[in-house]
């Protein structure tokens, strides 16, 4: 697995590259200064995952990372940003990276945010999640809009079990499975875990899951 770490403070990368090799101990680590650089990366060796600076040099923000993501749909891609205000993680978000991870938070956080995105899921800081709920103009639920792992997540929600129940049958931890819940919620405009059940039985998704075991 090759990780990019783009961010234009030395001390920033430093930290940031070795919580990479925390959560994945055998990936390759690189590192960029700004999104010249970055680019240059990207092409020459393309990474598996990127964590990216919003404000680096050159970046612009939204339009670079609508950049990379038509250029590279394939990679990965986390913000790591001091702003995370929910009009910031909305827009981020909004641009089709797979997670937005704020820089005050503790290197754990980021642990959790680099195995969700690797499973394939949406990382949004738990801080921002309420606001960012709120912020979304109402519409009909989508499950579709729902990760494999997030459906196993449902499926084990939908038949009553709990959270440490749930890690222990789809061999996740309690924090990862409250951030996949948290996601349940945002994609059936939930606005908590029984009304998420109900949505998704409205859904027709009991009836669907009848013969789906949890992925392993």
């Amino acid at each position: 697995m090759r990780v990019l770490v783009a961010d234009d403070h030395p001390l920033v990368r430093n930290a940031l590259a070795r919580t990479v090799l925390r959560a994945e101990p055998q990936a390759e680590v690189f590192e960029a200064h700004d999104f010249p650089t970055t680019l240059a990366r990207f092409e020459t060796r393309p990474p598996d995952l990127a964590l990216l600076d919003l404000n680096m040099p050159g970046m612009r923000g939204c339009q670079g990372l609508k950049d990379l993501r038509r250029e590279f749909p394939t990679i990965a891609l986390i913000v790591a940003s001091g702003q995370e205000d929910a009009p910031t993680v909305r827009a981020v978000l909004a641009t089709g990276i797979n997670g937005f991870f704020p820089k005050t938070a503790s290197a754990d956080l980021l642990m959790e945010a680099i195995h969700l995105v690797r499973a394939g899921g949406v990382f949004v800081p738990p801080q921002a999640l309420a606001d960012f709920r709120h912020g979304i103009p109402p519409k009909a639920p989508d499950a579709g809009g729902l990760t494999s792992r997030q459906l196993d997540v449902l499926l084990l929600l939908m038949r009553g079990l709990p959270n440490k129940s749930i890690a222990r049958d789809l061999e996740l931890t309690e924090g990862t499975v409250k951030i996949h819940i948290a996601a349940i919620l945002r994609g059936l405009h939930a606005r908590n875990r029984t009304e998420a059940v109900i949505r998704a039985r409205e859904l027709g998704l009991d009836r669907a899951s009848v013969d789906r075991q949890p992925t392993t």
